[in-house]
């Protein structure tokens, strides 16, 4: 998926947790075969150009579809899997491959975890007993700086931005690159939907706040392409980088 998965687990790792990270680890390349847009021979690349599916994939292929068109409807089509007309729904499918991954650890044994695939986060239990997870959000504009630490138990964290790869997250609306903002960080409950979130309220650009505000069950932080910082008010921020 173009990017570096890592498994922080906090619990011993007894057999079946062993098997569960085996059997996460195949989930993740399964998953790069079948939605990754990088590989012209992958099954979403193939849909895009009209040709068949091959039925093993089929299963994965419309669970995930359906998600991007309840998320496309939810944020009023500012989530999109088609940006600039092209069939890419990489948006959502990060976000859902690792809540699978941070499930199957979970049912094997493993109840404190960080599951991370660049950036995008679940976190389940804590860090050690009493002790919640701590995760540092880069400023997209100081490299080597955090803009804040987040805190928290059995959350999800998803962030936008354009640090790593330039503005690349198009306003579906224009099919340009959405530039009001620098970063956007959103918290919830459950991954696939928050990183899919993430990815709208970015392209929203100034309506970003509002929007966030109102959505039930998450909150957010957004830096704007000035350089300037808003946070919601349930925002699990432990303290703020800087001097």
């Amino acid at each position: 998926m173009g990017t570096v998965f890592s498994f922080d687990l906090r619990d011993p790792v007894t057999p079946p947790v062993r098997r569960a990270l085996n059997e996460a680890m195949a989930w993740l390349h399964h998953v790069d075969e079948v939605f990754s847009t990088y590989r012209p021979g992958s099954a979403i690349s193939r849909l895009g150009r009209g040709e068949p599916v091959p039925e093993r994939y089929g299963p994965d292929v419309s669970e995930v579809l359906a998600l991007c068109e309840e998320v496309a409807h939810t944020t009023g089509g500012w989530f999109s899997h088609t940006p600039g007309g092209r069939l890419d729904p990489s948006g959502l499918v990060k976000g859902w491959a690792i809540e699978r991954v941070s499930r199957m650890l979970y049912a094997a044994g493993a109840h404190n975890t960080c599951v991370n695939g660049g950036g995008d986060i679940r976190l389940r239990g804590e860090a050690a007993p009493g002790t919640p997870w701590r995760i540092g959000i880069a400023h997209p504009a100081r490299p080597g700086e955090l803009a804040a630490v987040v805190t928290g138990r059995d959350l999800a964290l998803a962030t936008s931005g354009t640090a790593e790869r330039g503005p690349h997250i198009l306003d579906p609306h224009t099919g340009e690159p959405a530039t009001a903002l620098a970063s956007l960080t959103l918290t919830g409950h459950d991954l696939t939907r928050t990183d899919a979130y993430a990815t709208a309220a970015f392209a929203m650009g100034a309506r970003a706040r509002d929007w966030v505000e109102a959505l039930d069950g998450h909150e957010g932080m957004g830096i704007t392409a000035a350089g300037e910082i808003w946070r919601t008010p349930g925002f699990p921020v432990a303290d703020e980088a800087g001097p």
